[in-house]
C-alpha cells in the first residue's frame, strides 16, 4: 500500500513543483524546487490558453450531468430493490449490461443521434452538437448503468421495518423514497456520486466528437490542445498549471466527503 501510494502520490506531487517553476528551471532540473513561486503560470494558463473557459464550461456540464444522473439512478435502482414486479430481473439485467459495452461502439450512432436532437420542436434549439446540455444528457446515458448497480445493492440493505413504518404511518410511496429511503442512501449516494464526478469531470472522448466549437470545449479537450501546443511553444510550465487547476476541484470534492466515501463503500459489506 505505501509502494502505491508514492505511485499515485509522487507524480502529482511533482506536477504542482512543477507549475511554480520558470521554463528554464523546469528544463534544467526538473525534480528540483523552484527559486520562487511563480503564480503567473496559473495566469497564464487561465488566459492565455483559454482554460479558464473549458473550465467553467465542464463546470456547467458536470453541474448538469452528475445531479441527474443521481436523480434517475437512484429512482431506478430504489425500485429493482425494493419492489417485486414482471420483468424486474431483466431491466436490473439490461443495466448491469450497459456496463459493458463500449462507447466507442456508439460514438458514430451518438453523433447522429445528438445531431439530430436540433430537430425537435421546442427544444432543438437548446439540443444538438455544440450543446452543453446534450453533451450532459449523453454523460447520463453512460452512467446510469453503474449508478444504477451500485445503488440497487445500496437500497437492498436498507431495513424493512423503517419502510413498512412509513407506509402503516401514511407515507406514500413517493414520499417514502424521498423523505425516508434517501436520506438514508446517504452515504451511497456520496460515494457513487463522487464517482459521477470524476468520470465526467475528466471525459475526453464523447466531448471530442460531441462539441466542435472552440468555446464550446471541455477542461479535457482544452487540456489535449495545450499539451500538443506544448511541443511548439515550450511554455512546460503552463501546461503543469493547467494540470493543476483541472486537478484542484476533484481533489477539493474528495477531501471534503472522504468519510463518506468510506462509509458508503463498506456498507454493504458490513451489512
Amino acid at each position: 500500500m505505501l509502494v502505491w501510494a508514492l505511485i499515485t502520490t509522487l507524480p502529482l506531487l511533482w506536477a504542482i513543483i512543477s507549475s511554480f517553476k520558470t521554463n528554464t528551471e523546469f528544463l534544467s532540473d526538473p525534480w528540483g524546487l523552484p527559486e520562487t513561486l511563480r503564480f503567473d503560470n496559473f495566469a497564464r494558463a487561465w488566459s492565455t490558453a483559454n482554460i479558464g473557459q473549458y473550465f467553467v464550461n465542464s463546470v456547467i456540464v458536470v453541474a448538469i450531468s452528475v445531479p441527474l444522473t443521481m436523480l434517475l439512478g437512484a429512482m431506478a435502482a430504489y425500485v429493482l430493490a425494493r419492489y417485486d414486479f414482471p420483468g424486474n430481473r431483466v431491466v436490473y439485467f439490461g443495466f448491469v449490461g450497459g456496463m459493458i459495452f463500449p462507447v466507442f461502439l456508439a460514438l458514430v450512432p451518438l453523433f447522429f443521434v445528438v445531431r439530430n436532437l436540433q430537430n425537435l420542436p421546442l427544444l432543438g434549439e437548446f439540443l444538438g452538437l455544440n450543446s452543453h446540455l446534450s453533451l450532459a444528457l449523453v454523460y447520463v446515458a453512460f452512467s446510469m448503468p453503474f449508478t444504477v448497480f451500485f445503488l440497487t445493492a445500496f437500497f437492498r440493505t436498507q431495513p424493512t421495518s423503517i419502510a413498512e413504518a412509513a407506509i402503516m404511518d401514511g407515507c406514500s410511496h413517493f414520499g417514502l423514497f424521498f423523505r425516508v429511503m434517501l436520506p438514508m442512501a446517504k452515504p451511497g449516494l456520496i460515494s457513487i456520486g463522487l464517482f459521477n464526478v470524476l468520470g465526467h469531470w475528466n471525459q475526453y472522448i464523447l466531448p471530442v466528437v460531441l462539441m466542435n466549437e472552440p468555446e464550446k470545449k471541455v477542461l479535457a479537450q482544452g487540456l489535449a490542445a495545450l499539451a500538443i501546443s506544448q511541443g511548439y511553444r515550450g511554455d512546460w510550465t503552463a501546461l503543469f498549471a493547467g494540470l493543476v487547476i483541472a486537478l484542484l476541484p476533484v481533489l477539493i470534492v474528495y477531501i471534503l466527503f472522504q468519510k463518506q466515501v468510506q462509509a458508503g463503500l463498506t456498507a454493504g459489506v458490513l451489512k
